[in-house]
């Protein structure tokens, strides 16, 4: 079972280890906001301890709980530069491996301990930001993955999911299949997608996200492909697309209703 829920997780991501275009200018403009990183570590369970990286802007408004995406961890450049862009619009973020990652192993792990982990995340971050609102969501599988754990009611006090490239499906095979359990989330949820993503094709997603009613926003970027990489041809630059998504993701934060009316 797990080495097919592995060969699915890897086909989730499509993430490659160079930096974003234009991501100088996006490191120097987003540098006096981003304060300095605390490492912490924190148990999943059965499956051992895993690394953490909690970053607090000095006026932070919210708390982000970030999963990675099933090739690459929580230090990936695309996580570290959107991390900073985050901070710039008020946003703490609370990134973590997965055990599969902090185990150095290329499998994922199985789905219930892949869903542990973020239920656990969900727990230390909280109490590591206390009276800060939690939002949770992640890159490809770790935004799917989040969304399973809140379909199980495994975050509790989570106000909004934040799906940075859901995958809804595998490349060149569209379905979805991935989406029914959003069904049973409660909870805001917000997709940002790019128009050339692979894993997600728009024509099944809309519907999708129109289904689920207000509850779903969904926040398309042109020419994006699943890693958030644009063409040059749109006139713009990676580093504006990271922009974008930390810049939509705070207004959208900014909009949702109180915790009660989730109770």
């Amino acid at each position: 079972m797990q080495g097919r829920v592995g060969n699915v997780a890897r086909r989730e991501n499509e993430e490659t280890t160079s930096r974003p275009r234009g991501s100088h200018t996006c490191s120097a403009r987003i540098a006096d906001a981003m304060p300095e990183a605390q490492h912490l570590r924190f148990a999943v369970e059965g499956a051992g301890e895993v690394s953490a990286i909690f970053t607090r802007p000095s006026k932070a408004h919210w708390l982000l709980v970030l999963a990675h995406g099933a090739g690459a961890g929580m230090t990936h450049p695309f996580l570290q530069m959107l991390a900073g862009e985050l901070a710039a619009a008020g946003i703490a973020t609370f990134r973590y491996q997965f055990p599969y990652m902090e185990q150095r192993r290329r499998v994922p792990d199985s789905p219930a301990v892949l869903t542990a982990a973020v239920a656990a995340a969900v727990r230390t971050a909280t109490k590591a930001a206390p009276g800060l609102p939690v939002l949770a969501g992640g890159k490809s599988m770790g935004g799917r993955m989040t969304s399973q754990a809140a379909a199980q009611r495994l975050l509790d006090g989570v106000r909004g999911l934040v799906f940075f490239g859901f995958p809804l499906h595998p490349p060149k095979r569209p379905g979805t299949k991935r989406a029914d359990h959003l069904t049973s989330v409660e909870v805001p949820m917000l997709f940002l997608q790019g128009t050339r993503d692979p894993l997600a094709d728009l024509s099944l997603l809309r519907p999708i996200t129109a289904k689920l009613g207000p509850r779903a926003t969904l926040h398309i970027i042109d020419t994006a492909d699943h890693s958030f990489h644009v063409l040059e041809s749109s006139g713009r630059t990676d580093a504006d697309v990271l922009l974008e998504l930390a810049q939509t993701t705070a207004a959208w934060a900014a909009k949702l209703p109180p915790a009660s009316s989730h109770a």
